[in-house]
């Protein structure tokens, strides 16, 4: 697998992750468990937590998980040759969103769930999941475009079983 095509599978495979971290992030909020586990980052037992703490936990741990997931694309796109500026700034933008959530994330806790708190974690989060669609985007614009002049740039005849194309004198 080349380098293009390896970005593409795994940025689709972080916004998928990223989308289940927030379907979980909402179940956390809508059941009341955010303050299951009230200390952060570890649960009181620790890092193996009691049943109880489990959802909470699982929150947390996928949350930590995807943060790495993002900035490991960040690095990719900024090595990948064919990164547009555009898909590099928007990668840069999703990780710096990743460290604003991490630590809103603790505040939150901190602070018992205070409704705004909880309410500005989600924007955030909506703001880190619109710019990895935009990154994904991108990644497969680039890679379609990529594609398509390797296509024109190869040589016309019948050895590559390409049809000629006339110019029209």
């Amino acid at each position: 697998m080349n380098y293009d095509k390896f970005l593409q599978v795994f940025s689709i495979g972080t916004l998928c992750i990223l989308f289940g971290l927030m379907t979980l992030g909402g179940y956390v909020s809508s059941t009341g468990v955010g303050l299951s586990c009230p200390q952060w980052p570890l649960c009181p037992q620790g890092l193996i937590p009691s049943y109880e703490f489990l959802i909470e936990y699982i929150h947390r741990t996928t949350a930590a998980s995807t943060g790495l997931l993002v900035f490991l694309t960040m690095v990719f796109v900024l090595r990948g040759k064919h990164s547009l500026k555009s898909t590099k700034i928007f990668s840069i933008i999703a990780s710096a969103t990743v460290v604003g959530q991490i630590t809103l994330g603790a505040i939150v806790i901190n602070e018992k769930l205070h409704a705004d708190l909880v309410t500005a974690h989600l924007g955030l989060g909506l703001v880190l999941y619109s710019s990895m669609i935009f990154v994904v985007i991108n990644i497969f614009y680039t890679n379609l475009k990529l594609k398509s002049s390797l296509n024109l740039s190869k040589p016309s005849g019948p050895d590559n079983n390409t049809p000629e194309v006339s110019s029209p004198t």
